[in-house]
């Protein structure tokens, strides 16, 4: 069992059907160095908070400091033997470009799923 003070964890959309695969596949290979959080069951989060974390994928680390994005997915597939796969997304050219397409396509998945 992952000790979850010492874990990052990561806030996913569950009524996504990409988002579920995503996670499912994370599940499977993720270390106890990350728990995975279905937004829609996390009692502890507030409305407006929800709709933010909806909006894109956010992961608190350990030491409580926030990652959204990107940066979020990047480092969740850190927390798994594939995560050097990932790595190439935050390279200084690359980075730019890749957070914009993700950014597109996450205000794209939103809007489709929350109109």
């Amino acid at each position: 069992m992952a000790d979850t003070l010492h874990a990052a964890e990561l806030y996913y959309d569950g009524q996504c059907p990409l988002c579920s695969i995503e996670m499912r596949h994370l599940q499977q290979h993720k270390r106890d160095s990350l728990t995975l959080t279905d937004i829609h069951q996390a009692a502890d989060l507030n409305q407006e908070t929800k709709r933010d974390y909806l909006n894109r994928l956010h992961l608190r680390k350990p030491d409580g400091e926030m990652l959204s994005g990107l940066d979020a997915s990047v480092y969740a597939w850190q927390q798994t033997r594939f995560g050097f796969l990932w790595s190439w997304l935050r390279w200084p050219l690359i980075k730019p470009v890749a957070d914009i397409i993700y950014e597109k396509w996450a205000k794209s998945r939103f809007d489709r799923l929350y109109p």
